[in-house]
């Protein structure tokens, strides 16, 4: 890998309340390149609050300290608020989970994609315009002119996320934050999604960061798979790999996915150990 387009180093996320503080995230480090990197694991593990976290979208009660962040040689944290936004959006994109709670409703999906353009470069609207069917194009929506013009309300969920995807990579991010964006769509949409995205990843030379539950579908997609339990990285490997994790948690994982190949009766069931929660972090500079 050549030099890192984002290091994390022992990143922790917080949440404070009157009776106690919760850690969600717990002294975790990795680095990106211009590569596809998986972040797995079940619901809670802090792989979200990662991703949000690395684009400072957390706030009060919430609280993160990292002894580095650094994006192409940036001090994220050292940035004001202002500085962060000419990042966000623009050079670090976020696809969200669900494009209903995204996008805008009552604003038409052509108008939503071309402010997202113009927010980052000074254009008329014309160009915005022109950009924003050139995206719809690009993520392989047909008749672009018809859904330039609609509402949220009136396209599917598979078209919702394809339209999200379309909006976050018009600025041309060099890094792409991918929050489970095909949780919510059945597999064939699911498929189509995730090819649209790869070669766009792939033709722009991009980072992705590809956050999910689905470890199958992640070994798949991306070259490196980080896997996250409470908080922590308990294991960092090579995508083909994966097969031959070692960590226990990892392993009954993939123990508990079922495979056409090789049919059982039961699936095994996961059992977790506390031990697990303690452990240092796994350095992921790998």
């Amino acid at each position: 890998m050549n030099k890192p387009l984002l290091e994390v180093e022992d990143l922790r996320v917080r949440f404070h309340s009157k009776r106690k503080t919760v850690e969600a995230v717990r002294g975790i480090s990795f680095s990106v390149g211009r590569e596809r990197i998986g972040i797995v694991g079940e619901s809670g593990s802090g792989k979200s609050m990662t991703g949000r976290a690395i684009l400072r979208l957390i706030r009060e009660p919430g609280e993160v300290q990292a002894r580095k962040i650094l994006f192409d040689g940036i001090d994220l944290q050292s940035l004001s608020e202002k500085e962060m936004r000419a990042i966000r959006g623009h050079r670090i994109s976020l696809v969200m989970q669900d494009p209903k709670f995204s996008l805008n409703p009552v604003m038409k999906v052509g108008h939503q994609i071309g402010e997202a353009y113009r927010v980052h470069n000074r254009s008329s609207k014309a160009e915005a315009k022109k950009r924003a069917l050139e995206m719809l194009e690009a993520v392989q929506i047909r008749n672009p002119e018809r859904v330039y013009d609609s509402y949220p309300h009136e396209v599917s969920g598979g078209m919702g996320q394809r339209i999200m995807i379309a909006m976050m990579l018009i600025p041309e991010p060099d890094l792409l934050i991918a929050d489970e964006p095909t949780s919510a769509l059945d597999v064939t949409v699911q498929m189509r999604v995730l090819q649209i995205m790869d070669k766009l990843v792939r033709d722009r030379g991009m980072g992705l960061i590809f956050i999910s539950h689905d470890l199958n579908l992640v070994s798949s997609f991306c070259d490196r798979v980080i896997i996250m339990y409470g908080g922590r990285i308990v294991e960092t490997c090579k995508a083909d790999e994966l097969q031959q994790a070692k960590h226990p948690y990892t392993r009954g994982l993939l123990a508990a996915m079922p495979h056409i190949s090789s049919p059982c009766e039961r699936l095994s069931v996961l059992e977790r150990d506390p031990k697990w929660q303690e452990e240092a972090s796994v350095d992921a500079f790998i």
